[in-house]
């Protein structure tokens, strides 16, 4: 038999499995929002929200007017027509639509305390534009911030395309349904997960690894709309690969929350948490003679100090 008959008999067998009724069969391509779109307004929403930050390469002279102007035109009328794919109502699309840029200028306050907290928290920082330009910590938080107005306006779906397109990006895996307050600083960022029902208050800063999760998922669908995640109060350090699970733990502002430790109780304010220090075991190794410090491990640390 050829391949094109074969081919043949396997779109056969394809089109056959699709009329199964199954969830995965649904055959409406043209009725869902698009992820290529979506991310092409965020990159344009970061230029509205960060405007020095970016330059359209097509403008000869910039015009701030003008060109604020054509971009808020673009991201209307396709954030309206993405909207308007999920919600099936093309009234309440619009509103949304509008809703959502009158919110911009509030976004804009609070992403200037991200970019003050990012600086001022960071040494290694040589300039505000370096933050804004390179650091994936403010590009999650940004559109976050974003998201989160999508998400207090009611639409379903939108604002987690966008906040799991920053975190396919960075690593960063923020829900557009948590609270998060003003001059929030991720340092380094990669692995760090943010669930549905996290608050976290004001100058918190967190580092790679940390894990806002729930205690346990296994009641599923049922959980919905229930507290899951944790409340992170003002002033609160949380270093690497610290979990801190369960909707009733509260950490108490001004604690610092050592690396890899795991809570699912809350902590009072004002206190630090820490794992015990680990016993390291050291022995030497025979490296057949090709060391000199071989069976000398204790020339090799008089030689660091």
């Amino acid at each position: 038999m050829s391949i094109e008959l074969q081919i043949e008999g396997i779109v056969d067998n394809i089109l056959a499995d699709y009329k199964n009724g199954r969830d995965i069969d649904k055959m409406q391509p043209y009725c869902q929002p698009d992820k290529a779109v979506i991310i092409d307004m965020i990159g344009k929403l970061l230029r509205i929200v960060y405007p020095g930050a970016s330059r359209e390469r097509t403008y000869r002279i910039y015009n701030a007017r003008h060109n604020l102007s054509m971009l808020i035109e673009d991201v209307m009328y396709n954030l309206n027509k993405q909207i308007n794919l999920i919600l099936k109502d093309e009234e309440r699309a619009q509103a949304v639509s509008v809703a959502f840029f009158q919110a911009i200028p509030a976004v804009r306050a609070v992403a200037q305390t991200d970019v003050e907290a990012f600086f001022a928290g960071d040494p290694a920082a040589f300039s505000v534009d370096e933050i804004i330009y390179c650091y994936p910590g403010l590009f999650a938080i940004t559109v976050y911030r974003l998201a989160h107005v999508l998400y207090d306006l009611g639409v379903p779906m939108l604002p987690r395309i966008m906040t799991e397109h920053a975190h396919s990006v960075t690593g960063i895996d923020i829900n557009p349904g948590a609270t998060v307050g003003k001059y929030f600083f991720i340092d380094h960022g990669t692995g760090i997960v943010i669930g549905e029902t996290t608050v976290i208050g004001d100058r918190v800063k967190v580092y790679q690894g940390v894990t806002l999760g729930a205690l346990t998922t296994r009641g599923g669908q049922s959980l919905r709309g229930k507290k899951r995640h944790p409340t992170i109060e003002d002033d609160v350090t949380i270093y690497a690969g610290a979990s801190i699970l369960g909707g009733s733990t509260v950490i108490g502002r001004d604690s610092v929350i050592g690396s890899n430790v795991f809570i699912t109780h809350s902590i009072p304010p004002c206190t630090t948490v820490s794992v015990k220090s680990q016993e390291l075991q050291m022995k030497a190794r025979n490296c057949e003679g090709n060391c000199k410090q071989c069976n000398k491990p204790e020339a090799f640390w008089e030689n660091q100090k």
